[in-house]
């Protein structure tokens, strides 16, 4: 599988958009770019199993990744706060 220079950095700027957008929503503040990319790329990839198995289709473009990676995140970020004992939302 060969990507692009500039596909990596469309990768890299979704996931730091949606890192950065989940970290608002379920922590209020973002995890640095780092966490942020990693965060959102794990999202998307959270997204991408999940969503097609419920039926869920946002649509396609720039936007729509980043809102369906970003909502990855926030469910990732849910679970993980429960497992790691945080407990409340």
């Amino acid at each position: 599988m060969y990507i692009s220079n500039e596909g990596l950095l469309v990768i890299l700027f979704v996931g730091l958009v949606a890192g950065w957008l989940a970290g608002k929503v379920v922590r209020g503040a973002g995890f640095g770019i780092i966490g942020d990319i990693v965060i959102g790329i794990a999202g998307a990839f959270v997204a991408s199993l999940l969503f097609p198995k419920l039926g869920i289709h946002i649509g396609s473009g720039l936007v729509s990744e980043i809102v369906y990676s970003a909502i990855g995140a926030v469910i990732l970020l849910l679970v993980v706060r429960l497992v790691r004992g945080g407990g409340r939302f």
